[in-house]
């Protein structure tokens, strides 16, 4: 890319969705010796999506929680995207995402600035994306949430705090092998 675009500046991200919802995340937790942890279950199938790109290198993440993994929803968190990285003729963006159908459906419409690469098959170990659930997942394991709109306020907090711990996501994510 640096050949295609000479004056641009270039950066390598990467992303994935997540979907969280009504039914909790089961973790395990300590507990005094003697005594059974309680988390309470409610089996209630209602999902929300957390969009989460991050740039390995430097640990900066860009986050959107949205209602749907689609087509129409993916150009959209596409667009935001590109516009908060400042992508565009001065700066190159290649996106290192998965095969899943809505990453390269007929409605896609890419923004200038950005160019997808999508992983071979069965290749989350080459994802850096997605490690990224686990420390998204931290305020909501073993809690309940009785709407998506109070799992989603909990989330919005989360991903304002993910976004000042550019260290530990950059030590999570990047590989010694991702292009600097």
């Amino acid at each position: 890319m640096e050949r295609r675009y000479p004056k641009a500046q270039v950066e390598v991200w990467s992303f994935d969705e997540h979907r969280l919802g009504l039914k909790p995340i089961i973790r395990k937790i300590w507990a005094p010796v003697g005594q059974r942890p309680i988390a309470e279950v409610d089996h209630r199938y209602e999902w929300t999506y957390l969009y989460g790109f991050v740039h390995p290198a430097t640990g900066n993440t860009e986050w959107f929680i949205l209602p749907r993994v689609n087509g129409e929803w993916f150009n959209q968190a596409l667009q935001s995207f590109a516009q908060q990285v400042g992508a565009g003729k001065h700066k190159q963006i290649l996106l290192v995402l998965d095969g899943a159908g809505w990453h390269t459906c007929k409605n896609l419409v890419v923004p200038k600035g950005i160019h997808l690469k999508v992983l071979p098959p069965y290749s989350p170990e080459l994802q850096p994306a997605e490690r990224l659930w686990r420390l998204a997942d931290e305020p909501l394991a073993n809690r309940c949430f009785e709407t998506l709109d109070e799992l989603e306020d909990v989330l919005e907090q989360r991903c304002r705090t993910l976004m000042t711990m550019q260290s530990d996501i950059q030590a999570l994510t990047h590989y010694h092998w991702w292009p600097a």
